[in-house]
């Protein structure tokens, strides 16, 4: 019994209340896709089967090798580079450290595809590195390879990805190792030895969890392996659908990639909560008072090198030439009234991914408070239920669990969609509206949910919903419990408790949130590239189609301006790092 509180037996509740069984129904719909292409298994025929093993006997042999190539090389270059500077900057001293501790996440802010672009003008054979090399060295012909390759592919998304894993071994390394090492070094141990023995281990599962992380962002690109002409199955999934109108096997295909994916989600999580098993506050608390290892010479050198090297490759590089790209654009634009309707549409879209993105941003953090305060208000409900039934039978009625159970899978399914490729979103809201289609021609939601802003806008918000509701989680676990009790016991109502406590303590999440949807919208190239509607193109869009006719100087207003905007969540992460 909690004093102030009245005696009551504990009651059972008279079921879900109407507003979670809207919030419920709202995460099944946003589970749609998901359960709709791997719901296409049940549905095959003759004709399916038989085109099944027809691509296991053609395609999809290649599609697995390409993938499997491109994900295990990309996952050794993201581990060894964000590994060694994580380690660098944690448990090392070195003139630019300070600097290097924030400057190392800023290419987090060139997409993949946007740095292919780039990297494809700088590197081919008409490009300026090239032509240099020639003019310095008087040969002729191909002096470097195609960098639409595979390996190029490899270069671009090590290069851009990397951060991930810098992050999470930074983070896993500042808490503890620093202090370890400390202690290691008073029992003898050499520098090395300290390093092999103590930082690694810590770092492993900070590395797999990064790295998963990684892996899954290769997976669901679709820019990058278009550009470069490889055969992935994210692009063998809009082959399929788009070249050769086979709903059935892109289907396969993305159910395919989606159980890839799964498996990665799975890795990622387990590796996560090993991590997080591996931290301490007392390492935290104590971190301050050890001090990383000081390097001098040659040492001091190579780590300056080795964290200047991919900053300077993933954004300074590819930055640099995207500006060189629109400098000559505009230099050589001979007729001014068709430069002014080049900006006049650049001017449109724009704002076509300004609206998209604010849309998205704004019903994504909207479903975040919501299911983040039902989730509140579950947890609490359930805590005070075991202290009220002190003295009497603890039970629980089936809607109870129920009303628990389900709030908590549609958090769940809310989270797991930003783990979803864009491919399978698309693909699976695609497939039930052919088959309502097929079945009810006079249907008219099909027509409401395809090539429309409606679809497009689902499909954001099964991709992107969890990103927000995780910045939402969080604030809810900066909030103590004693908030709400204390508000409660001065008689306020649930809707009272959200307005006036919860939602302005949250604004900061809320913001936060906002700005990664938008940012990620922004970005969005797989989804957006089938579900838009049409003469609504967006930047990312524009520039994918203008890299692919080879128009590298249009694309690169578009590109630059895509990288700016990304730019401000990654310079606010940069701000919170360096206060911390």
């Amino acid at each position: 019994m909690i004093s102030g509180w009245p005696t009551r037996p504990h009651q059972a509740p008279q079921g879900l209340a109407p507003v979670r069984r809207l919030i419920l129904l709202f995460c099944l719909l946003l589970a749609l896709p998901v359960l709709s292409v791997l719901g296409s298994w049940l549905t095959l025929d003759a004709q399916s089967l038989a085109l099944l093993k027809h691509q296991a006997s053609t395609v999809l042999p290649d599609y697995a090798w390409s993938s499997l190539k491109l994900s295990l090389a990309v996952a050794l270059g993201v581990a060894l580079l964000g590994g060694a500077c994580a380690a660098a900057v944690s448990l090392f001293d070195f003139p630019g450290r300070r600097w290097f501790e924030w400057a190392l996440l800023l290419p987090m802010a060139m997409p993949a595809y946007v740095a292919a672009y780039a990297y494809t003008d700088f590197f081919q054979f008409s490009g300026p590195l090239q032509v240099g090399l020639r003019a310095l060295t008087g040969r002729e012909g191909a002096l470097l390879p195609d960098p639409r390759s595979l390996w190029g592919a490899v270069l671009v998304f090590v290069l851009c990805l990397y951060p991930y894993v810098y992050l999470l071994t930074r983070t896993a390394l500042a808490e503890r190792a620093v202090v370890l090492m400390e202690a290691a070094r008073l029992l003898g141990a050499g520098p090395w030895r300290r390093v092999r023995e103590v930082a690694l281990p810590l770092a492993r599962p900070a590395l797999a969890a990064g790295v998963a992380l990684v892996l899954m962002e290769t997976l669901a690109d679709y820019g990058v392996g278009a550009y470069f002409g490889l055969n992935t199955f994210t692009t063998g999934v809009y082959k399929a659908w788009l070249v050769m109108n086979d709903r059935a096997a892109a289907a396969q295909l993305a159910s395919v990639l989606l159980l890839v994916v799964a498996l990665l989600l799975w890795a990622e999580h387990r590796a996560q909560a090993r991590l997080r098993f591996a931290t301490s506050r007392a390492g935290a608390q104590h971190g301050a008072e050890a001090r990383p290892l000081r390097l001098h010479g040659g040492a001091a050198i190579g780590a300056w090198l080795l964290c200047a090297l991919p900053i300077l490759l993933g954004f300074v590089v590819p930055l640099a030439v995207l500006v060189r790209l629109l400098l000559l654009e505009l230099k050589y634009s001979e007729l001014e009234p068709a430069l002014a309707l080049n900006l006049a549409r650049y001017g449109q879209w724009s704002w076509t991914s300004l609206k998209l993105a604010g849309l998205a941003a704004l019903g994504a953090v909207l479903l975040a408070l919501v299911l983040g305060h039902a989730q509140r208000l579950r947890a609490r409900g359930a805590a005070q239920d075991q202290v009220a039934a002190q003295g009497w039978r603890a039970w629980r009625s089936w809607g109870e669990r129920l009303e628990q159970g389900l709030l908590a899978a549609a958090g769940r399914v809310v989270s797991l969609g930003y783990a979803v490729p864009g491919a399978v979103i698309a693909v699976g809201l695609l497939l039930p509206m052919g088959w309502m289609q097929q079945a009810w021609p006079t249907l008219q939601l099909p027509a409401l949910m395809t090539g429309t802003m409606l679809g497009l806008m689902y499909a954001y918000l099964v991709r992107f919903s969890g990103v927000a509701l995780q910045s939402v989680q969080a604030g809810y676990a900066r909030i103590s419990p004693l908030v709400d009790e204390s508000a409660r016991m001065l008689g306020a109502s649930r809707r009272r408790l959200f307005l006036e406590l919860h939602a302005p303590l949250l604004t900061r999440s809320a913001l936060a949130a906002a700005l990664l949807v938008f940012v990620d919208v922004m970005k969005e190239l797989p989804a957006t590239l089938v579900l838009r509607p049409f003469d609504s193109d967006t930047l990312a869009v524009v520039a994918y189609q203008l890299a692919r006719d080879e128009r590298l100087g249009e694309a690169a207003l578009p590109s630059l301006t895509i990288v700016l905007v990304g730019l401000v969540p990654v310079l606010m992460l940069s701000r919170a790092m360096r206060r911390r």
